[in-house]
């Protein structure tokens, strides 16, 4: 279930996924209810879901009869990937080395140990503690060397991401 969800604060639109106790503005961080923020449409679609945000955001700034005129969301973001030339072309095409930028970010992700990465590490917290909160998840992540600023962001990206959810301070993947 995606629900189209507005913002009291700062009139921000977005997505959510699915029933979650509260949920947090991504433009100005306010933390309300669930069930006490605005739903403007609940539908099983994403796409659905985000063609109804897309034509009031649209709406709101005055370009709704430009906006009727548009494909779809969807079809628009597979005529971007078929369009222009991919990431791995437009560097070789470069001079740049994929094969070494490849090796590079994997090294840069799991550290010069080969450890897991910051991320991986989060996830793994996540997986091996029960309903933690997010002060477990830090110790957790501290003991294995990633920062408590890293993981609290981290924490807020996979939530906003729909892969963890976050129920009265408690913290479960998905």
């Amino acid at each position: 279930m995606y629900a189209v969800v507005g913002c009291s604060e700062c009139s921000a639109l977005w997505i959510v996924e699915g029933e979650q106790a509260t949920s947090q503005c991504p433009r100005c961080g306010s933390r309300r209810q669930h069930d006490k923020r605005r739903r403007f449409v609940e539908t099983d679609d994403e796409a659905h879901a985000r063609e109804v945000r897309a034509s009031m955001l649209a709406n709101r700034q005055g370009h709704g009869d430009a906006f009727a005129d548009l494909d779809s969301v969807a079809e628009m973001e597979r005529r971007v990937e078929d369009a222009g030339v991919d990431d791995e072309t437009y560097l070789e095409q470069s001079g740049v080395d994929t094969d070494s930028v490849a090796a590079a970010g994997e090294r840069a992700e799991t550290g010069a140990g080969g450890g897991q990465s910051r991320k991986q590490t989060v996830l793994a917290a996540l997986r091996s503690l029960d309903a933690p909160t997010e002060d477990e998840v830090v110790a957790y992540a501290r003991e294995r060397d990633v920062p408590p600023d890293y993981t609290r962001r981290a924490l807020q990206k996979l939530v906003r991401a729909g892969e963890v959810t976050e129920s009265r301070g408690r913290y479960r993947l998905l």
